[in-house]
């Protein structure tokens, strides 16, 4: 993606860490020369080499597996909060804008199946039940139970090539500038406008 070199973050584990708390992702790639595009959960974790990896799985009936052997490039996008940003905030004329947080991860995907699927399945389901008043977990699925819906399923992990990460929060803007735009954000109030004046002052 487009990103001019103030809005560029390079900081590995910062991305690592969004990818982690904003894992609801969008996975791309071409399926019979059409672009295709699924939302879903994106785990990152290690593998064995103790490179940066993304686990995640479909559902059987989602064509978008079929492309995954003979056109293994596929992206994931990530995204965080985001808001409009008025021109009436700046001292001078200009254009309004939108702050935002996006990463984009470049890779290539393989399926994994058995004992592989069943360890990305189980880390899945421990990280969202974690807060669950009665948490489930693989291991107390049956045996036949597990079988069975994991045949409507293909998992899948992606070897991390590249990592782009736009952090576009007004830090081209003069510090006057910059801290009245946070002003606003905050006065407005809403959850997104104060997450990214959080963000703003973070990366100034």
């Amino acid at each position: 993606m487009y990103i001019p070199n103030y809005y560029k973050n390079e900081d590995i584990e910062e991305v690592r860490k969004f990818i982690e708390r904003h894992s609801f992702g969008i996975l791309v790639n071409q399926v019979a020369g059409k672009l295709w595009a699924t939302h879903i959960p994106l785990e990152i974790s290690q593998d064995k080499n103790g490179k940066d990896v993304l686990h995640g799985h479909i559902s059987r009936g989602n064509f978008q597996w079929k492309a995954f052997e003979n056109n293994d490039s596929v992206l994931a996008i990530f995204s965080g909060a985001h808001t409009y940003i008025s021109s009436s905030w700046y001292d001078h004329e200009n254009v309004p804008t939108w702050n935002y947080i996006a990463v984009h991860v470049y890779g290539k995907i393989k399926i994994i199946e058995g004992e592989q699927l069943l360890n990305s399945l189980r880390k899945l389901v421990d990280k969202y039940e974690q807060s669950s008043e009665k948490p489930i977990s693989v291991e107390n699925m049956s045996k036949k139970y597990l079988e069975r819906e994991m045949r409507g399923i293909v998992g899948f992990e992606i070897e991390i090539e590249e990592i782009q990460a736009k952090y576009k929060l007004s830090q081209n803007r003069d510090d006057t500038n910059h801290e009245n735009i946070i002003k606003e954000l905050e006065k407005r109030g809403d959850e997104n406008s104060l997450i990214v004046a959080e963000e703003m002052r973070k990366h100034r």
